[in-house]
């Protein structure tokens, strides 16, 4: 199942990410395998106007553009937020895809 939510914060993206991991964590999730299967992955994809390319955060999140899975859910809750760096909404990313 795949699913995107939006939310109010006041933590930053790093702290958020952190929070997401502990989630996740909670949940039984184990990263014994890159990649691999998972019981619950929580992925940060936007974040504000934040543009983050570290080796614990990219943001927008790396791969945003080319999931269908992940597209389809946040353009039904927000189809015109923008994707900082890109000039793009949701919803033109969708497009994209489509095309």
């Amino acid at each position: 199942m795949n699913a995107a939510a939006i939310l109010e914060t006041s933590l930053s993206p790093e702290a958020l990410l952190g929070a997401l991991l502990g989630i996740e964590a909670a949940c039984g999730r184990v990263r014994d395998v890159p990649k691999g299967p998972r019981t619950l992955d929580l992925d940060l994809l936007l974040h504000g106007d934040a543009v983050r390319n570290t080796p614990e955060l990219t943001l927008p999140h790396p791969e945003l553009a080319r999931r269908s899975f992940v597209l389809e859910p946040l353009a039904a809750i927000a189809p015109a937020l923008p994707v900082p760096g890109t000039g793009l909404t949701i919803m033109d990313l969708l497009a994209k895809m489509r095309r």
